[in-house]
């Protein structure tokens, strides 16, 4: 599609039209997540497909420019760069900016991108929110980034969701520093997300909130992530999609 007069490329539909949240998909990302400690190179390619299949719903890949705020995995860069997209990896922590041909690195916070206005078709950021003190703020750069009619795709899990601790989980459920103190003294070592600090308890709540609030933005989709479409119901109910939900999608275009 060509660009406007300003550069930008039209959004191609503001709502999904193919089925994508099958009883399937959602097996096929349980049965990868089981083994992300044991085969983490088949985890995180299956996500990165699942997150590109996500994108490509909403905004096709081939010739747009995509911003990754927390990339973190190579797999990432892979299946976006073969998808046809310009990608652009950012990350605070050096060592997850991982060299792919076609692609661009940047070193840099969230929280201030440093990114021109409207530079982006797409802006990602996936299981980031909970690691940023300040989630709204780096939703703000997000929106911010991305051009008008571009789409940002939020995702993150919430702390009351079995798997909110990470890897002190579920015992996060007794309180994070409690989760945090058992994992030490069973590993002899702390945990690598550290509650209060790379941690942050998360609401589902909070993000729709968010998301609904924003005069900038209109929200296209707000699921969770990980579950069919049939299961999208736990959404109308406060309190239990905090821990059903288990991880939510919020999916906007920019005005």
């Amino acid at each position: 599609m060509a660009p406007d007069s300003a550069g930008y490329h039209a959004p191609m539909r503001s709502e999904p039209t193919r089925r994508y949240r099958t009883l399937g998909r959602s097996v096929r990302l349980f049965r990868s997540f089981l083994v992300e400690q044991t085969d983490p190179e088949r985890f995180y390619t299956d996500l990165a497909e699942d997150t590109a299949e996500l994108v490509r719903r909403h905004e096709p890949l081939t010739d747009r420019t995509v911003v990754d705020v927390g990339a973190g995995q190579p797999a990432y860069p892979r299946v976006f760069a073969a998808a046809g997209a310009s990608y652009i990896a950012v990350d605070v922590d050096r060592d997850a900016l991982h060299e792919v041909p076609g692609t661009v690195r940047l070193q840099a916070r969230g929280e201030s991108l440093p990114l021109a206005d409207g530079v982006a078709d797409i802006v990602l950021s996936s299981n980031v929110m909970e690691h940023v003190e300040h989630p709204g703020v780096l939703g703000e750069e997000m929106l911010r980034v991305a051009r008008p009619g571009g789409l940002v795709v939020i995702s993150f899990t919430s702390w009351s969701s079995p798997w909110g601790g990470h890897e002190t989980s579920p015992w996060h459920w007794l309180g994070g520093d409690f989760a945090a103190r058992r994992y030490t003294r069973r590993t002899g070592h702390p945990p690598k997300n550290r509650y209060g600090e790379t941690l942050h308890p998360t609401r589902v709540s909070d993000g729709l909130r968010w998301a609904r609030s924003r005069e900038d933005a209109w929200v296209v989709e707000a699921v969770p992530r990980y579950h069919p479409e049939w299961a999208g119901v736990v959404m109308d109910l406060p309190g239990v999609r905090e821990v059903a939900a288990w991880n939510l999608l919020l999916v906007l275009r920019r005005r």
